[in-house]
């Protein structure tokens, strides 16, 4: 397996990993496939409005996972923002079903974290499992005194501190447009 970034010609190939990874034609159980259609799975179309919106897309970490060439994985990191700091946003990352369970999300996030933190990115928020999340270091972000700017979010939001973040880094997270248009 190979992480790399994102290139051009790459935006299909991240589609279907999302699709796969964030089907929901299936029942509750993941079982029996639903026969009412359903549109892409919504982190499809907010990829599509990060990768558009030039103050929150971030070229250098928006990251593939290949296997034998073709893409079966993908993890982007975007601005936001905490008060007047600059921080990133996780999300979305997605594995192909047929790829699950094998370390590749793992190793994305890794991939991820390791390359803001190159970069000197204080932090980075995301909602998401908190099963699956603190294994990379994230807490809940009320610890750190950072909340989401969507109360609804709170239970679920996390934050990560890298290497730069500075103990005033606090308030509410503002995530890019984007993710308020879904």
């Amino acid at each position: 397996m190979l992480i790399r970034r994102e290139r051009t010609g790459d935006a299909a190939a991240i589609d279907a990993v999302h699709r796969s990874a964030f089907d929901r034609s299936a029942d509750a159980d993941g079982d029996t496939p639903s026969s009412e259609p359903i549109g892409d799975p919504v982190e499809v179309g907010l990829v599509h409005l990060l990768r558009d919106d030039g103050s929150a897309w971030i070229p250098t970490l928006s990251l593939v996972a290949e296997f034998h060439d073709q893409i079966v994985g993908h993890v982007c990191l975007t601005r936001a923002g905490i008060g007047p700091f600059p921080v990133l946003a996780l999300g979305p990352i997605g594995v192909r079903a047929d790829h699950q369970g094998k370390g590749i999300g793992s190793a994305l996030m890794h991939a991820a974290l390791g390359a803001a933190d190159a970069l000197d990115e204080p932090l980075v928020g995301l909602l998401g499992s908190l099963e699956y999340y603190p294994r990379f270091g994230f807490v809940p972000g009320s610890r750190l005194g950072i909340v989401p700017d969507q109360p609804e979010w709170a239970t679920h939001f996390q934050v990560r501190p890298l290497t730069a973040y500075e103990l005033e880094i606090k308030g509410e997270f503002r995530y890019a447009d984007a993710f308020y248009m879904l």
